[in-house]
């Protein structure tokens, strides 16, 4: 079992975050991965911050996606991290997301097939090869090739699938060395993994890191680790869709309440509506020995990688330290 963490530098600033990295590194967390949303400040200059600042730590964006980055820009970025980092860097990449693309003026139009053709071109170009046209459909790149750049070598640089869906599950376990999965609860990944499992056998694949991507609150108190995770359950409860929702037992109409009163801003609300049910079924939240047990929960599962995510508790600082002590 591997453990990382996640930061979004909009909740915190830039400096803040290194800080938080070299606290997690010191407590033998071993990854870092940095929110990319294009309102919030970009992960690329934080993570090229955070390697400066750390030894060991690996980091890499969870996650970019190939609507708003090209793939040449991403590969570039991740050799170019690697560099400074010497060695530690790896990729977050995903579908993207569809409900903010659309902001953008960004057709989100298929996706996964963009996905997939992003990854192979930026594995090429890591690999110090001159990319021929082949008759791709979104980057069908014509004498593409990374020059000014230190190259990572045979090992490449690991790339991670941010993955949902079926569709993105398979093909992460076909083309990806890891998956990062938004779920916090066994449940989840007893769906998710058997179809990460065929997909890599088929290839022949003998090594995969099944991440964890979970909202985590841990503190002392219970009280307080549950009442910070309040507002992520909520915000997940709202945005899944009915099958998920009914897997985890959840009241259909309470959950549109809670819908409801995001839309107004009101959380006084939403705080009265998110109860155990929610909390459980969408974050890992509690004493040091809850978080531990639901941890270990995880791990019987088949998950390798478990990724400590926002709100991380009512005290950052803390809850990391709290993290290393009972967790890690």
């Amino acid at each position: 079992m591997t453990y990382g963490i996640e930061f979004v530098p909009g909740n915190v600033n830039v400096k803040q975050v290194v800080n938080f990295c070299k606290l997690a590194e010191s407590k033998d967390i071993d990854f870092a991965w940095i929110t990319n949303h294009y309102n919030n400040r970009h992960c690329y200059p934080t993570l090229a911050a955070i390697a400066q600042a750390t030894t060991t730590l690996k980091m890499g964006p969870g996650i970019m996606n190939a609507f708003t980055d090209t793939p040449a820009a991403m590969a570039s970025f991740a050799c170019t991290l690697n560099e400074i980092s010497d060695g530690r860097a790896v990729l977050g990449i995903g579908p993207g997301d569809l409900s903010t693309l659309p902001k953008l003026a960004i057709n989100p139009d298929k996706p996964v097939g963009r996905l997939e053709e992003a990854v192979v071109q930026i594995r090429k170009l890591c690999a110090g090869e001159e990319i021929k046209k082949s008759g791709m459909q979104f980057f069908d790149y014509d004498g593409a090739k990374l020059t000014g750049v230190t190259l990572p070598g045979k090992k490449g640089i690991p790339v991670y699938i941010g993955a949902q869906g079926p569709k993105v599950l398979e093909l992460a376990g076909r083309i990806g060395d890891g998956a990062l999965i938004n779920a916090s609860n066994p449940k989840d990944f007893a769906i998710a993994i058997p179809i990460i499992k065929a997909a890599a056998d088929k290839v022949g694949k003998k090594s995969f890191d099944i991440g964890a991507y979970t909202a985590m609150s841990i503190d002392q108190s219970e009280k307080k680790a549950r009442n910070s995770a309040k507002i992520v359950a909520a915000f997940i409860a709202a945005g899944s869709p009915e099958a998920l929702l009914t897997r985890h037992g959840l009241d259909l109409n309470n959950v549109a309440k809670i819908k409801a009163a995001l839309g107004k801003f009101d959380f006084k609300t939403v705080g009265e509506l998110v109860g155990d049910k929610e909390i459980d079924a969408f974050t890992i939240a509690g004493t040091p020995e809850m978080v531990k047990q639901k941890c270990a929960d995880l791990t019987k599962a088949g998950v390798t990688q478990i990724i400590f995510g926002s709100p991380l508790g009512p005290d950052m600082t803390n809850s990391i330290r709290l993290l290393g002590k009972y967790v890690v």
